[in-house]
């Protein structure tokens, strides 16, 4: 505590072991970037375009993409900056502000897919009643909430952050994160608190009506015809593929930020630890454009390779 102090600037360390490979890096990081908005942007404008996909799924899909661009813009500009600068210096208020939008991101992600995974619910297990209930306020509503829930708990999150000292300046990351600040010299109980009590009502409010609805959508697949069955596989699988894909994402950071992961290879602990921000984004609209046929088809359309009908 005596030695500790409020650093105005951080140094992210982990651009230092890249060394000459940096030109490389960067052309690999910008295709990614330039691909990852061309995607997303691309789905974004069918979905809003097609009057064939204002349904609930499909809008819910907008949402995540949306916030799939919102959180690779959070890192690729930076990580393209900081590769082709000769200073890796970042001040603390761009810290926190890179903290806040990568862990808005995380947060609505993970409530998007928990979101979408009711709306899977109540379409095969209430189908009748499914206009009913998904009432385009409703949808409204279920897009807000997890928007906003994540915006509002990371703000506590970053306001007891703000009151922190650090015993040093040097981040071993290419890019700041909430595990870095945690190590800092003052007394951090609060924040680990808020962090504990956080980290327990958003998976409760997630993770657990994920997990339900799906035993539920099971149960009744189990009942039901092979054609039922059919549709549930060919809807349910794409977003159960970007949830494990998230969820591992996501656990790699974890990890790394709890357990010491010096004896891996510079580079892959750097990969493992942007995969979270770099594979949904390129792996989701991939996925989602290839497996739903009316997202393909309204793609061709609005590209112009399929005519009308």
């Amino acid at each position: 505590m005596e030695n500790s102090t409020h650093f105005k600037v951080f140094r992210l360390a982990a651009y230092g072991e890249i060394g000459q490979m940096k030109y490389c890096y960067f052309a690999v990081v910008t295709v990614l970037y330039f691909v990852i908005i061309l995607a997303n942007a691309l789905l974004i404008g069918v979905i809003c375009i097609e009057r064939s996909l204002h349904e609930p799924m499909y809008l819910f899909l907008c949402a995540l993409f949306v916030n799939q661009l919102y959180g690779s813009t959070a890192l690729f500009p930076a990580l393209m900056f900081y590769l082709l600068s000769d200073t890796q210096d970042i001040s603390l208020l761009y810290c926190y502000l890179q903290i806040y939008v990568l862990y808005t991101y995380a947060l609505t992600e993970f409530s998007n897919l928990a979101v979408m995974s009711y709306d899977r619910y109540i379409s095969i297990c209430y189908p009748l009643q499914y206009n009913n209930i998904m009432t385009p306020k409703i949808i409204c509503g279920l897009i807000l909430l997890s928007c906003l829930s994540s915006f509002f708990l990371n703000a506590i999150n970053i306001s007891l952050s703000l009151r922190l000292q650090f015993c040093g300046n040097i981040l071993d990351r290419v890019y700041c994160d909430n595990y870095s600040v945690y190590s800092a010299c003052s007394n951090t109980t609060l924040n680990n608190i808020w962090g504990l009590v956080g980290t327990v009502v958003y998976i409760y409010c997630t993770i657990c009506p994920t997990i339900y609805s799906y035993v539920r959508i099971l149960q009744i697949c189990l009942k039901s015809s092979k054609e039922t069955k059919q549709k549930a596989f060919n809807t349910c699988t794409p977003h159960i593929a970007s949830m494990l894909n998230f969820f591992f994402g996501w656990l790699f950071v974890i990890l790394q930020g709890r357990y010491e992961t010096a004896d891996l290879p510079p580079i892959l602990r750097t990969i493992l630890f942007v995969y979270f921000l770099i594979c949904p984004p390129l792996f989701n609209p991939l996925m989602y454009g290839v497996r739903m046929v009316q997202i393909r088809h309204a793609c061709k359309r609005v590209l112009g390779i399929y005519p009308k009908t």
